[in-house]
């Protein structure tokens, strides 16, 4: 079978069923799993459906699929998010800079990592985040403002945007729920991705925390290229090709 069968195969698929998996997919059509990667990146691009973890949906089941609660995303992978809060810790400014912090699972991880009496200006746009660095002596948090998402406890929106506009932090620790080459790190949700966005411009380094299973992944909207990307601070499940490929865009990759 050509790509281009298959391609309108899959398109069917989807429009049919209102979903599909890469697993699946590659099974029927006797191709691997990356192949029907490509696929799913050239039939996005096309319009015919939307990418989400492990597979594809149609773009109106995409605009009802919700994200994880928080809770849930706080028991998963645990230990591998850990380790790279801690590895992102050691990559914070010397005394006086200042600290963006993104609001996520895998950032809470890094603030708990967070030790010592260094003077830190913190700002993030999670209360969580932000009441953990206040304990630490020597700190100073300023919170973003915003409206308050209960699915992931960031702060989103006009005022958050409009806050970050305002200041320039040292090194900026950033989530993100996926990452690829072809469409950079994305998120489900518009107001979150631009919250984010506002973010990378309000660093001077940015770095990027993300356990392996967001690592060549897509979600609906895009924060930011691998332009924006100065470290990336993941776990060894990552392929190693897929590192290389990142370091060649000038990206460090930190393996926790």
């Amino acid at each position: 079978m050509y790509a281009e069968e298959r391609q309108s195969a899959i398109a069917n698929e989807v429009r049919t069923r209102g979903r599909v998996s890469v697993t699946d997919l590659a099974a029927r059509f006797a191709v691997t799993g990356e192949t029907v990667r490509r696929d799913l990146v050239i039939l996005q691009r096309n319009g015919h459906l939307v990418r989400v973890h492990g597979g594809a949906v149609r773009q109106d089941v995409a605009a009802v699929i919700d994200e994880p609660d928080l809770i849930v995303r706080e028991e998963t992978r645990r230990a591998e998010k850990a380790a790279i809060g801690a590895a992102g810790a050691a990559l914070l400014p010397a005394d006086g800079g200042s600290v963006l912090i993104d609001a996520g699972t895998t950032t809470l991880q890094l603030a708990l990592a967070i030790h010592g009496d260094t003077r830190l200006t913190y700002i993030t746009n999670s209360v969580q985040i932000g009441g953990i660095v206040a304990d630490l002596p020597g700190s100073t948090v300023l919170l973003t403002g915003g409206r308050l998402r209960p699915k992931t406890g960031a702060a989103v929106g006009a005022e958050a945007i409009a806050m970050l506009s305002r200041v320039r932090a040292s090194v900026g620790f950033l989530g993100t729920n996926a990452l690829s080459i072809a469409h950079g790190l994305s998120t489900p949700d518009s107001d979150e991705a631009a919250t984010k966005r506002a973010m990378i411009a309000a660093c001077t380094t940015t770095v990027v925390l993300a356990d392996s299973f967001k690592i060549n992944r897509e979600e609906l909207v895009s924060f930011g290229t691998l332009a924006d990307i100065d470290v990336l601070v993941t776990d060894d499940g990552i392929d190693a090709a897929f590192a290389d490929e990142l370091r060649d865009h000038q990206i460090e990759v930190v393996i926790a």
